[in-house]
C-alpha cells in the first residue's frame, strides 16, 4: 500500500522537514490501521500565512501551530470508508489537507524543551488524527485517547517524549 503525500514547502527551512513528516504520516496511518492507500496534502509555512488561514477559517486572529482540513468525516479509531469514497483513477482516499508552521513549531520546540524534529513530527501527527475524526476540544476521554494515539506513533519513530527518556 503506497500513501501519497504531496508536501509544498512555503517557509525557510521546511524542505529539511519534509521527510520527516511524511515518516510521521505514515507511522500515524500505521497506528490507526488505515488500511487503503490515502493522498494527505501538506504545507510547510510560517507563522504570517497559518495566522491569516487561522483568521479566514476559524475566525481566530493568531497564528497556531496546525490546521487541518479533512476531506470525508470518520469515526475516531473506525476507520471505514466506501469504495465510493476512492479517487477512481488512484485508488487513494484523499484524507485532506493539513497546513503546518515552521516558526510555532520551532518556538514550541523550545518551550517543551524537546527537538524541533520531534515537535514537527508530534504536529503531523496530530493533524492526520484529526484528520481520521479525532477530536480534543470538547471531550476530556477524547483527548485523552488521542494523546495516547500519537505517542503511539512518536515512539515508532523513535521520538519519545524528553521526560519519558
Amino acid at each position: 500500500m503506497e500513501h501519497r503525500i504531496s508536501i509544498v514547502c512555503a517557509a525557510r527551512g521546511a524542505r529539511a522537514s519534509a521527510r520527516l513528516i511524511r515518516k510521521a504520516i505514515r507511522a500515524a496511518l500505521k497506528v490507526e490501521q488505515v488500511t487503503v492507500p490515502c493522498h494527505v496534502g501538506v504545507r510547510i509555512t510560517s507563522d504570517e500565512e497559518i495566522h491569516q488561514l487561522n483568521l479566514e477559517h476559524r475566525n481566530v486572529d493568531r497564528p497556531t501551530d496546525v490546521l487541518s482540513f479533512p476531506m470525508i468525516h470518520l469515526k475516531p479509531g473506525e476507520f471505514e470508508v466506501s469504495e465510493s469514497d476512492l479517487d477512481p483513477e488512484t485508488g487513494r482516499l484523499y484524507l485532506g489537507d493539513m497546513v503546518i508552521s515552521l516558526d510555532r513549531a520551532k518556538v514550541q520546540a523550545r518551550e517543551y524543551g524537546h527537538s524541533l524534529a520531534r515537535e514537527t513530527a508530534y504536529l503531523s501527527v496530530h493533524s492526520i488524527l484529526h484528520l481520521l475524526g479525532y477530536d480534543h476540544t470538547d471531550n476530556m476521554e477524547e483527548k485523552r485517547r488521542m494523546r495516547a494515539r500519537e505517542e503511539r506513533a512518536l515512539q515508532r519513530l523513535g521520538l519519545r517524549r524528553k521526560d519519558d527518556q
